[in-house]
Order: structure tokens, then C-alpha cells, then sequence
């Protein structure tokens, strides 16, 4: 790939991370994602406002988004890193949308497709880490962080170029970033759990209606 043909693959990795797929389908089902919830457009917080179904659908949405670019770099440039580059692209694209103001997800999603794309050998080692980290604490911002830096330990583990495993070190970095409210969360015992959801209003609902069955009465 000449330097002109490099430049439009990684300007429209960058575009095509930008497309804010939590927003669109959360706006297919008249909630507006951006307000609700932790208003953040990934996965998890789709998950947590509509359900596993559509959760499901914006994470692979989202890993979409990373894996076509990046077989793309790896098929036209014969170079993995340039594959992973163009995902690595997609998840700038996806955490800084221009459609979202510059705001955007955590790139967790993006990120394991950019890995698919380009090394998948390194992406299913450490989705299996996310998997249990999440299965044993019921934290998914706790496995997306230490799934992170599980890609840097399998970039030594696994056959990869130098200039790759210093990128891993730089998406860890990156991912970890934009997990620093989850953190602070986790440090201070305030972060939830999936599948523990906050209650709804249905107890002052009931509250409300036992009340006025006693004024009523």
C-alpha cells in the first residue's frame, strides 16, 4: 500500500469507529442513550437499559467496527500492523466520535475487533480473560481493564512484531483512561454489578398505591 491508500484506510477506519451504533439503536427503541443510564453509547450500558438482546447487538456492532477495517489493512497491505493499525483507528473513531461531540465509548468492543482482524489469536485469549474476570466479580469494567492488559502478556506470549506489542501497551494504556470513573468506582465500592440493576420505581409505585388505599379505606 502506497502512503495515499494507507491514509484513506485509516481515515475511514477512523469514520466508520465513529458510528455511534448504541445511539442508533437505542433510538430505534425511543431512548435516547446519551441520558440514560451511565450515558455512555457502548455495549454496557445498552445492555443494562434495554436488555441482553440489544446489549449483544451494539457489542458486536461495535467489534465490527474494529474487525473490518483491520482485515482490510491486513489483506491489502499483506502487514498486520498495518491491519491492527486501521482497528486501533476505529477505536479513536468510536471513543471520539465527531457525530457525538467528540464523545463516544470506551473501546472495549472496538478493540477486541481490532485484534480479531489482525491477530485473533491474541483477541480470543483475552476475551477468555474478560469472560472470567467478569464471571467471577460480576464487574465488566474490571474485565474489560484487566482483558487490556492480558493483550499485552499474550503480545509476548504469541508470535507478534515489536512495534505490535508496543501498540497493545498503548491500547491498554488508552482503555484503562477511559475507564478512570469505573476505578474510582471500584475503589470506593460504588461500581455495579451486572445483572444487580438498580430498582426501578415499582416499589414507590406500590408504596403510593398502598397509600392511597389507605386514605381509601
Amino acid at each position: 500500500m502506497n502512503p495515499i491508500e494507507t491514509t484513506m484506510l485509516l481515515l475511514g477506519a477512523y469514520f466508520l469507529g465513529a458510528v455511534p451504533f448504541g445511539v442508533l439503536v437505542s433510538r430505534a427503541k425511543g431512548v435516547d442513550i446519551m441520558e440514560t443510564g451511565s450515558k455512555n453509547p457502548g455495549a454496557t450500558n445498552v445492555y443494562r437499559t434495554l436488555g441482553a438482546t440489544y446489549g449483544v447487538l451494539v457489542f458486536i456492532l461495535d467489534a465490527l467496527k474494529g474487525v473490518i477495517p483491520a482485515v482490510i489493512g491486513v489483506q491489502l497491505s499483506g502487514q498486520v500492523w498495518i491491519g491492527f493499525l486501521a482497528g486501533v483507528f476505529a477505536v479513536i473513531g468510536h471513543s471520539l466520535s465527531p457525530f457525538l461531540k467528540f464523545k463516544g465509548g470506551k473501546g472495549v468492543a472496538t478493540g477486541f475487533g481490532a485484534l480479531l482482524g489482525s491477530v485473533p489469536l491474541v483477541a480470543i485469549s483475552a476475551i477468555s480473560v474478560f469472560f472470567v474476570i467478569v464471571a467471577i466479580t460480576r464487574f465488566v469494567s474490571l474485565g474489560a481493564i484487566i482483558a487490556a492488559w492480558s493483550m499485552v502478556v499474550f503480545g509476548f506470549v504469541f508470535p507478534v512484531a515489536q512495534g505490535m506489542q508496543i501498540a497493545f501497551v498503548l491500547m491498554a494504556i488508552f482503555i484503562t483512561i477511559r475507564h478512570k470513573e469505573n476505578i474510582k468506582r471500584l475503589l470506593n465500592g460504588t461500581e455495579r454489578k451486572i445483572g444487580k440493576e438498580k430498582k426501578t420505581s415499582e416499589p414507590e409505585e406500590e408504596k403510593e398505591l398502598t397509600s392511597d388505599q389507605k386514605k381509601q379505606d
